[in-house]
């Protein structure tokens, strides 16, 4: 039970670190820049703020629930710590060699991205597990503790083990860890048949490995933070996010960090699907741009899909294959480097390039003030009259016009001989097509049509672009609900307390064995649940229940959703229809003749969700109070335009601000194009609609 109903949820982002404070059904909220080199300061700053805010102490606190980007920054910029490898003896070098795809396959001076590990710090000891989980070579223990010893003496912080087939027999991962911790206590084990055992070693090698890279880095974090906040008198429990959209505890979190990657956007989908069961919305797009990034996810029948694998660190124009694969239940979205701080620059074919490198919160995008002197995404906004330089950020500190228009002649204009406007104009554009484009190629690789889509924008620079981005992608409606600039930091407030467990057993349906299936689910079950017990004893749990199945030869499978009634009771005929079903929806028919394959099983325990009043559409009742008027550039026109500019906070429920128009509030912009009306619906959320 809490304590208190008062929580807390905080995202720590590239940018800004955002915290939400919810007390008696109100929401308080501080955008707060963040700090680097010790992430928790801005935390008690924002802390401080809300509870001011609020009227409560500290102490008052009943729960908090965290999501962070440093487990994803420190993967991208190699901050982690001093790690080996030990893997089976032949397999040193898979994650070097990676797979055989080629992600630029027409580049012949394509360079792989390096692995996280060079090769002198991978190890290898004489075993061999076969595919069945049979035992070929039995592992001496003796060669294990010489192998250790090597290890103690070149001082490593930390040690991931990954053998071939261990997640169908891991006694030989579990020989290896006791040696570990028998002979080096101080450091850290991660053993793959724990972190992802699941089949492809590739992608648990490296899931291993990551895993192990930032665990002393988070548990110092996670312990530090813990203790500042104890010092600041809140004594209560502090849970974390996870990929998949879930909450786990601390202690879970500080075990398998790697499960805190993507932590912050999940946030922001499980928001947009709490926004979206408001309104009865079946087919959202889900918008999320933020400092550094911009992510976009389909959430279908208010869920958000999920996927098992997914990549960090992409290399290569956001290529996918150029990042580090990691294997792990993960809210499906694709992410590029489109952020408000998202820096510009023209490539040797003069072309305006933006991203992925970002000028975060240090020094910042130029009209910070801060010394930045490239310009940022953030810059263009500005010049181009998004952005009110007076009232940045509720007024907490000034934008520099002049900054952003110095920068922005200073390496686009003067290159490419235009006005600092156009330059401006230049830049959004290209940001705008790229996060279009990506929205594209994700709708096209689910199999969806995005015209028949809702978008649901939130973060900081969302809203200032998402009526742009609805233009280009045929979108009629975009929602962008109270408190979008601190969309993430809302949606950890909403998310269930959920972990989901996962097992690669290959089985085909030919030879398809019930009595295996309903044990594994069984047991996968259990463990799930233990999880999600360790955050809440008493709570009520729901399991949801996949196969991944595919047809034989093929590389890749496709989730399916078992009901609790079919994992009880596994019948082959039933398995074979669900398939060709989601199949013949995914790609159109199915493939007569081949078997059927299952490769991975996962059970996902959950707390019940969130129950959501429907929202009933206002009514128009007259138009917004305008406060003023400022010119905006709008690019379907090419032309700055005068623009009214309307208080958030003053709209009443069904009043309307016509495009073009900005409706500004604390966290952000919603900037109307002229082809579109904005009308306030009765929870608060601004609905922007094609005029009629």
């Amino acid at each position: 039970m809490l304590k208190s109903s008062n929580r807390l949820g905080v995202d720590i982002g590239g940018t800004f670190t955002d915290v939400v404070l919810e007390k008696a059904g109100q929401q308080f909220s501080a955008k707060v820049l963040t700090t680097y080199t010790a992430p928790e300061n801005a935390i008690i700053d924002g802390l401080h703020q809300v509870c001011k805010k609020a009227g409560i102490a500290p102490a008052d606190i009943g729960q908090i629930i965290h999501g962070t980007t440093l487990a994803t920054n420190a993967l991208i910029e190699r901050r982690g710590a001093k790690t080996a490898l030990i893997t089976t003896q032949g397999f040193r070098d898979v994650i070097e060699m990676r797979t055989e795809s080629r992600f630029e396959q027409y580049d012949l001076n394509l360079c792989l991205p390096e692995p996280l590990l060079p090769r002198q710090m991978r190890y290898t000891v004489e075993e061999r597990v076969d595919a069945r989980g049979e035992v070929l070579i039995p592992l001496d223990r003796s060669e294990v503790e010489a192998l250790v010893d090597q290890i103690i003496e070149a001082g490593y912080e930390s040690v991931a083990v990954g053998l071939m087939h261990s997640y169908l027999n891991d006694a030989h991962e579990k020989m290896v860890r006791d040696v570990l911790v028998e002979k080096m206590p101080h450091v850290m084990v991660s053993i793959s048949s724990e972190v992802s055992p699941q089949m492809r070693e590739y992608e648990r090698f490296n899931t291993v490995v990551a895993n192990a890279y930032i665990k002393p880095l988070m548990k110092s974090y996670l312990g530090r933070l813990e203790g500042r906040l104890r010092s600041e008198g809140v004594d209560c429990n502090i849970f974390l996010m996870h990929s998949g959209g879930g909450i786990i505890s601390i202690e879970n979190a500080a075990d398998f960090p790697v499960r805190l990657v993507e932590s912050g956007p999940a946030g922001g989908a499980v928001f947009a699907a709490h926004i979206a069961a408001g309104y009865g919305l079946d087919k959202v797009l889900s918008f999320d741009m933020g400092g550094t990034t911009a992510k976009i996810c389909l959430i279908k029948n208010q869920t958000p899909k999920t996927s098992r694998v997914f990549e960090v660190a992409r290399t290569y124009r956001f290529k996918k294959g150029s990042g580090m694969p990691i294997s792990i239940p993960v809210i499906d979205m694709v992410e590029i480097g489109a952020g408000g701080g998202s820096l510009a620059h023209v490539d040797s074919m003069r072309q305006i390039r933006v991203g992925p490198e970002s000028a975060g919160s240090e020094p910042g995008p130029a009209c910070y003030g801060r010394g930045g002197a490239k310009p940022a995404v953030t810059d263009a906004d500005l010049v181009l009259g998004k952005l009110d330089p007076n009232n940045f950020a509720g007024g907490s500190f000034k934008l520099d016009v002049n900054g952003s228009e110095g920068a922005l002649m200073e390496v686009l204009g003067s290159v490419l001989d235009m006005d600092a406007a156009t330059a401006a104009f230049g830049l959004a554009e290209v940001v705008d097509e790229n996060m279009a484009n990506a929205a594209r190629v994700h709708a096209v690789e689910n199999g969806e049509d995005l015209s028949e889509y809702t978008m649901i924008a939130f973060g900081g620079a969302a809203p200032l672009h998402a009526g742009r981005l609805c233009e280009k992608l045929g979108v009629e409606r975009l929602l962008v609900p109270p408190g979008a600039g601190v969309g993430s930091a809302i949606g950890f407030l909403r998310a269930p307390f959920s972990f989901e467990a996962n097992r690669s057993v290959y089985m085909k349906l030919s030879n398809f064995d019930g009595g295996r299936i309903k044990s594994l689910l069984e047991e996968l079950q259990s463990e799930a649940t233990g999880f999600v017990r360790n955050c809440d004893a008493d709570a009520t749990i729901l399991p949801e229940f996949k196969a991944y199945m595919r047809y034989t030869g093929q590389g890749w499978e496709i989730p399916i959703m078992l009901t609790a009634e079919q994992a009880a009771n596994p019948d082959m005929a039933t398995f074979e229809r669900l398939f060709e079903e989601d199949y013949t929806k995914l790609f159109g028919r199915t493939v007569e003749g081949l078997d059927v394959e299952i490769t991975v099983w996962s059970v996902n325990a959950t707390t019940p969700p969130e129950q959501v009043a429907r929202v009933a559409t206002a009514s128009r009742k007259g138009d917004a109070p305008i406060v003023g008027r400022r010119r905006i550039f709008d690019p379907a026109q090419a032309a700055f335009i005068d623009s009214a500019v309307v208080m958030r906070s003053d709209m009443g429920e069904g009043q309307e601000a016509q495009g073009p128009a900005a409706i500004t509030e604390d966290e952000t912009t919603i900037i109307v194009p002229a082809s579109r009306r904005a009308i306030r619906q009765p929870d608060g959320c601004i609905d922007v609609i094609v005029k009629g």
